[in-house]
């Protein structure tokens, strides 16, 4: 195995920033004008040497050949953009509410080795508002109580709302200051530079009986949520804005430090107090102004997800007044969802300020195999050409991780593009390191997912049936929905292929074939369901016994092969909770908000049901299955009495028994059993009828 040795060369003055790889005397040497250069000049060696897949996920397993290849030829590369942005105030709910160091550790590792350089950075900030909402009067339960609880925060921190399933614990906020620590002194070691977040207006409401005279409107309804759950906004243009902003900056640069980028966004999802583009110009200059008047070199960062999702309301003119009332280049947007809908094309490129294209790839944390590689390579090619010199990088924007890896693997390495890539090429070395070698079959099954499956963007609210809310026909709830524009027949020959590759590969093989399985099942789930709703309406006990049978034996079966992988496990997400409490109060109140979003997510409407659906063994099995076991035992009873099955109050029941999961305490596994492999090819020719429909 050769050595390597790391040549930083961040002193010397060059126009980008670069890495270069050689061999030298058996001895492997990256150079690059950064550690970050250099960990992305490390991570394309391993990818394009070693064939080797380094995942997000510490408990993914890392191989490496016995030999390290040389290079025998010298490699240099060049950023094609300056900023790499990653991750979404959201990722902070579905994926990392529980993580400790370890976790992030491995993480920023990871964002290093993908060339990222802009993280966003907003842990423990409740530590610096606990601190700052003291200052202003308030007292230890009014501030707790305005927070969310754990998971629930993302939604908080975007002034979405306030209160619900907390008060937050002391502890909790004394843990997370001192993990924020750790996290950005990190991603500063590698060059990055941390987004913390700066004041956006979001304020207790009980700051109204402190400050009476203050201009404090609440931002109305938002995901079913009942009034006292409402979120309260600071009109920028009232004096106590820019105290509260001074407070917040000084506190949070003070634990930081701070590398002068804020994440501020104002009216995410919600109802400005006016929408006269004089006002929303003053407002945002405001904004700015206060950032400016604590850090004299401030920048903004602001998401554009909200002039995608409220089009309507957010008109270019509107648009072109809050972005052009910050200074020119002090303003940077993040093009939130572009492999779906690109902002810049629809706002004369942002109107000129500064962007970032990002790909989202992922809502909720939704297990469905999705994304549009082809489109995805000609967007972001035709922004670098087209979309004006204030394109300043690329990024994701993912709600939740460990979802088609594929995706980011590939939008990153678009950053370090010299052009064009041919993505049927890029593929083919994708499969190579999935595999751990050169195999022409695993090739052919690759191009097939990229031909038949990846071609559509992840949408909100997407999951395979089994996850939903059950019901005769369509589904129970907006989400989540089966819908897919391909045959399972062709996802079921991918999987065979893949499956009968005679040679033992890597770890990542074996959750490409369990992450493709799981799609199988799940897309045959529907078939079966609808059978099932055919002999109800037919009065036929004995088809409808026989697919019930069928029905519970597949979720049965799903969940043993998701029991393979230590990324598809309910375990650690319900122990990551538990772990974080220092009694056993604490303990059962972070379970609960762990299970919470998962299932219910919140508000008494729940129009958020199963947003935050996946497949993960233990809530497929304990969950979603005993949800479906109420649903054949109601559905049946109703057929046995030749009555008409009652949808509504079987929806109730529903809420009944979710409500009682939320409580219970059953312990799952959190270490990966079974052989991938050997479950998924059982499964493959248990399932052979899938080929043949």
């Amino acid at each position: 195995m050769q050595k390597t040795s790391f040549l930083n060369l961040a002193q010397q003055p060059m126009a980008r920033t670069f890495f270069e790889l050689k061999t030298e005397q058996g001895k492997l040497v990256v150079k690059g004008n950064s550690y970050n250069s250099q960990a992305y000049g490390l991570n394309h060696y391993l990818k394009y040497y070693c064939n080797t897949s380094v995942s997000w996920y510490k408990a993914d397993q890392i191989d490496l050949p016995k030999q390290m290849p040389a290079v025998e030829k010298p490699v240099r590369q060049e950023a094609r953009v300056k900023n790499r942005f990653f991750l979404n105030y959201c990722t902070f709910g579905y994926t990392m509410p529980w993580w400790g160091w370890d976790e992030w550790e491995h993480l920023i590792d990871w964002m290093a080795l993908n060339g990222i350089n802009m993280p966003l950075a907003v842990t423990g900030q409740e530590a610096i508002w606990y601190k700052v909402w003291s200052k202003f009067g308030l007292t230890d339960m009014e501030i707790r109580s305005f927070f969310t609880g754990p998971a629930y925060l993302p939604w908080h921190r975007m002034s979405n709302i306030d209160h619900w399933d907390g008060p937050l614990p002391k502890s909790w906020l004394d843990n997370q200051l001192e993990l924020q620590k750790m996290i950005v002194k990190r991603e500063r070691e590698l060059n990055m530079k941390p987004i913390l977040p700066a004041f956006a207006g979001h304020i207790p409401k009980v700051l109204q009986s402190k400050f009476p005279k203050a201009k404090i409107t609440d931002l109305g309804t938002w995901g079913g949520f009942s009034k006292e759950y409402y979120s309260h906004f600071l009109d920028p243009l009232d004096p106590l804005f820019s105290q509260i902003q001074t407070a917040f900056l000084e506190e949070q640069t003070k634990e930081f430090g701070t590398d002068h980028i804020y994440g501020a966004d104002p009216f995410n999802e919600v109802t400005p107090p006016s929408w006269d583009p004089k006002y929303l110009a003053s407002a945002s200059d405001v904004i700015y102004r206060s950032m400016k008047a604590v850090d004299p070199n401030a920048e903004w960062l602001q998401m554009t997800w909200v002039f995608y999702f409220m089009r309507k309301e957010w008109t270019n003119e509107r648009i072109k007044a809050f972005v052009k009332a910050v200074p020119q280049n002090k303003m940077t947007l993040l093009d939130y969802y572009a492999e779906k809908t690109e902002v810049w094309k629809l706002t004369e490129s942002f109107f000129g300020q500064p962007y970032i294209w990002c790909y989202l790839g992922n809502f909720g944390g939704n297990t469905m195999l999705a994304g549009n590689l082809q489109t995805v390579e000609d967007r972001m090619e035709n922004a670098f050409i087209n979309g004006g010199q204030n394109l300043t990088g690329v990024g994701s924007t993912l709600e939740g991780m460990d979802v088609n890896p594929i995706m980011y693997d590939y939008v990153f390495e678009k950053a370090w593009s010299n052009g064009k890539t041919d993505v049927n090429e890029w593929m083919k070395k994708l499969a190579n390191r999935r595999l751990g070698t050169v195999n022409s079959i695993n090739q052919n099954a690759w191009k097939m997912l990229l031909e038949n499956i990846y071609k559509d963007p992840s949408l909100l609210g997407q999951g395979i049936l089994v996850n939903g809310k059950p019901t005769l026909k369509g589904t129970g709830n907006w989400t989540p929905n089966p819908k897919i524009n391909y045959s399972n027949k062709t996802l079921y020959k991918i999987w065979d292929t893949m499956l009968s590759i005679d040679q033992k590969g890597n770890k990542s093989q074996g959750y490409d074939v369990a992450n493709i399985g799981r799609q199988v099942l799940g897309n045959y789930f529907l078939v079966l369901r609808d059978e099932f709703t055919a002999a109800y309406e037919n009065k036929d006990m004995a088809a409808m016994q026989v697919k019930k049978t069928s029905m519970l034996a597949l979720i049965d079966d799903l969940d043993e092969l998701l029991a393979t992988q230590p990324t598809m496990l309910l375990g650690p997400w319900i122990e990551g909770a538990r772990k974080l409490g220092i009694n056993n109060e604490e303990k059962n109140y972070y379970e609960k908000d762990a299970r919470m979003l998962l299932t219910v997510w919140g508000g008494k409407q729940r129009s958020l049901n199963d947003y935050a659906n996946r497949s993960w063994a233990g809530l497929t099995k304990d969950f979603y299955k005993r949800r479906w076991q109420l649903f054949f035992d109601s559905v049946m009873s109703s057929a046995e009495n030749n009555s008409v099955f009652d949808e509504k109050a079987f929806k109730q029941q529903t809420y009944d028994f979710e409500d009682k999961w939320l409580l219970e305490h059953q312990k799952y596994a959190v270490k990966a059993k079974g052989d991938s492999h050997k479950v998924a090819k059982k499964l493959l020719k248990k399932y052979e009828i899938i080929s043949k429909n």
